[in-house]
C-alpha cells in the first residue's frame, strides 16, 4: 500500500514545518511526515525550509547566524493565520522525540545545497536518529546528493533518497553510484513506466509535492512506495477510496 508523507506536515492546512503541522499529520491519518533540517550558528539542528526565517517567522536572517535558542524566540505561526501565534522553529530532537512516540515514519531532508555547507549535519542528523531509535522508521533524503553519500559512508544501512527535478536517465542506477536506495522525483521527473520499473527491482519511488486529487490517484495507483503531499487528509481518503 502506498505510503503518505505529510510534506512538512500538513503543510497546505497549517503552518509548515511545526509541531501543529505534525500533528494535524497524525490525526488524518498519515503514515509519516517530511521535515527540513539546517544547522544553527551554535551547532544545533533547526527544523525549518528556507535558508532564511524571513518567509515563515516574524524574524529575519538567515538560519545559519542565529543560535537554536534565539530561533524559538520567533513566531513560526502567525505569518499563515493569527490561530497559529506563538508556534515555534522545532529542535530535530522535539520532533524525533513524538515520532518515536506517535510511531511513525520520518523524512529527513538535509538543506545543505547551493551555498550552504554545514560542515557535520550528516554526522549529527544520524547522530539524532539512533539517539531516538528510529534507524528502521526514517528515510534521509537530499538535493545534495554529495552530502548522501557521505551519509551512506556513515551509515550502510539506512534508507537514503535522491532528491532530483531533472529527468535523469535510469535514475535506479544513478542513485547506486552514490549508494542511495530510494528515488524522491519531482511529479514530472519519471514517467509511469520508470515507476512501475523502479518499483518492480525495489527501488522505493517516493515522488513529491503531490497535491491534486487526480495526481494523487494516479501515483497510487501505479504502485508507487509513497507519495509526499501538503494534504495528507485528501491523500489519506483518496487511498481508501482506492483500495475498497
Amino acid at each position: 500500500m502506498t505510503k503518505i508523507f505529510a510534506h512538512r506536515g500538513s503543510a497546505g492546512t497549517h503552518p509548515e514545518n511545526t509541531m501543529a503541522s505534525y500533528r494535524e499529520a497524525k490525526r488524518v491519518g498519515a503514515d509519516g511526515i517530511e521535515l527540513d533540517v539546517h544547522l544553527t550558528s551554535d551547532g544545533k539542528l533547526a527544523v525549518i525550509h528556507d535558508e532564511t526565517v524571513d518567509r515563515t517567522t516574524n524574524g529575519t536572517g538567515h538560519i545559519k547566524d542565529f543560535t537554536l535558542a534565539e530561533l524559538k524566540e520567533l513566531d513560526a505561526g502567525s505569518w499563515f493565520t493569527s490561530e497559529f501565534s506563538g508556534e515555534t522553529i522545532p529542535e530535530l530532537g522535539e520532533v524525533l522525540a513524538w515520532v518515536k512516540q506517535e510511531k511513525l515514519l520520518v523524512n529527513i531532508e538535509l538543506k545543505n545545497v547551493f551555498y550552504l555547507d554545514y560542515p557535520g549535519i550528516e554526522e549529527n542528523v544520524l547522530q539524532e536518529v539512533n539517539r531516538y531509535g528510529l534507524k528502521e522508521q526514517t528515510v534521509i533524503s537530499s538535493f545534495n546528493h554529495i552530502g548522501l553519500n557521505t551519509v551512506r559512508r556513515l551509515d550502510s544501512e539506512i534508507d537514503c533518497a535522491i532528491l532530483y527535478s531533472e529527468k535523469l536517465y535510469q535514475p535506479w542506477n544513478y542513485a547506486k553510484t552514490l549508494g542511495s536506495t530510494s528515488l524522491h522525483p519531482h511529479l514530472y521527473g519519471m514517467n509511469d513506466e520508470m515507476i512501475q520499473y523502479a518499483e518492480q527491482i525495489g527501488c522505493p519511488v517516493r515522488p513529491f509535492t503531490i497535491n491534486e486529487e487526480q495526481q494523487i490517484e494516479k501515483f497510487i495507483r501505479l504502485g508507487c512506495s509513497a507519495i509526499i503531499t501538503d494534504f495528507p487528509e485528501r491523500a489519506v481518503i483518496l487511498r481508501e477510496a482506492i483500495s475498497r
